[in-house]
């Protein structure tokens, strides 16, 4: 029966130790947030190829929230936040293959707008996509 248990509490120790070792690849690889007032430019590009330039002053830490303030963009809440399906009039077909991409000085991100830091001075480009 003792061998039991401590099977038991070396599964579990193995499993705290785990959840501490994710928590700090968590903490260092965030990105940090900058605070108080900041100048972001954001070119909106249509399924036409057109172009539509959006300078905002704010002191929103996160690209989601100003998006959402300035009603430039809207969507649907999902796991990683704001999963953008409308930006300036313009809705994604999903039965297209349409989406919205997010670059930052045109190149792609690897985060959601809820979870893309703003800085001043800032650029983005939000890109009416087709093809998944």
């Amino acid at each position: 029966m003792k061998t039991q248990q401590r099977k038991i509490f070396l599964a579990l120790a193995a499993l705290l130790i785990l959840i501490a070792a994710l928590f700090g690849v968590y903490r260092f690889t965030k990105q940090d947030t900058k605070t108080g007032a900041k100048n972001v430019t954001i070119d909106v590009i249509h399924a036409d190829a057109s172009l539509k330039t959006f300078t905002y002053q704010t002191d929103r830490e996160y690209l989601g929230e100003l998006l959402t303030d300035e009603a430039l963009a809207s969507g649907e809440n999902g796991p990683y936040g704001l999963f953008i399906t409308t930006v300036d009039g313009e809705t994604a077909d999903d039965a297209a293959q349409e989406w919205w991409c997010i670059t930052k000085n045109q190149e792609m991100l690897n985060t959601s707008a809820d979870q893309t830091p703003i800085a001043d001075g800032d650029k983005y480009e939000l890109t009416l996509t087709t093809g998944y």
